[in-house]
């Protein structure tokens, strides 16, 4: 009985080490077939890791992977509109788009610095407290009080380019970006003022 034990509890584990074998070979795989995407489409703006130093591209490195995933979806269906990523997605199946997504995901991101809107700042006072007389919630409410996001609901805001911060700003504003849910970001962003969103983009940027 005991040898019978002995020999279920060895084949139990062999099956578990197979298991955990064959998915990271396939996470793997899917790792390498999208570093090979972003060598050909992605480099030049994004950078190989995700950090990109063009300010008005955003930084991928660290982003929650389901978010880039659905960001590639959106500018392929249209429902996002950008020409230059349309044109850059057209080729890509949705195993590509996921890979990515996983692949920008497992980035270290580089951090960044505000350039005036630092600690007990009119950037820190939209960020965590909102704009109560115009009804604006907090940024943290939903993407936290470090910018981490919520995987699967909101996206990682810290360390982005403020420049690219303050442009998605305006798109939502004047409705020319419409794939947040609800309209959230929408109607958030136009309530603000051009200060407004100038002032919290540089925030988020210095936020580690």
């Amino acid at each position: 009985m005991l040898i019978k034990n002995q020999i279920f509890i060895f084949l139990s584990v062999m099956s578990i080490s197979l298991s955990l074998l064959a998915e990271q070979k396939n996470q793997s795989d899917q790792y390498l077939a999208a570093k090979k995407i972003v060598n050909n489409l992605c480099i030049a703006c994004h950078a190989i890791d995700g950090n990109s130093t063009i300010t008005m591209n955003p930084k991928l490195a660290g982003q929650h992977s389901s978010y880039i995933t659905k960001q590639l979806m959106n500018f392929k269906d249209g429902t996002r509109e950008n020409s230059v990523m349309a044109g850059m997605v057209a080729s890509l199946s949705n195993e590509d788009m996921k890979n990515l997504g996983l692949y920008f995901s497992q980035q270290s991101l580089v951090l960044s610095s505000a350039k005036t809107n630092g600690k007990n700042s009119f950037g820190e006072k939209i960020y965590r407290a909102g704009l109560a007389d115009k009804s604006v919630p907090a940024c943290a409410s939903c993407h936290g009080p470090a910018g981490h996001g919520i995987p699967d609901v909101y996206p990682r805001l810290n360390s982005q380019h403020s420049d690219y911060i303050l442009s998605q700003l305006n798109l939502f504003r004047l409705e020319k970006r419409a794939n947040d849910e609800n309209m959230v970001m929408r109607a958030i962003a136009q309530k603000l003022t051009e200060q407004e969103m100038l002032a919290v983009s540089d925030y988020i940027e210095g936020l580690q």
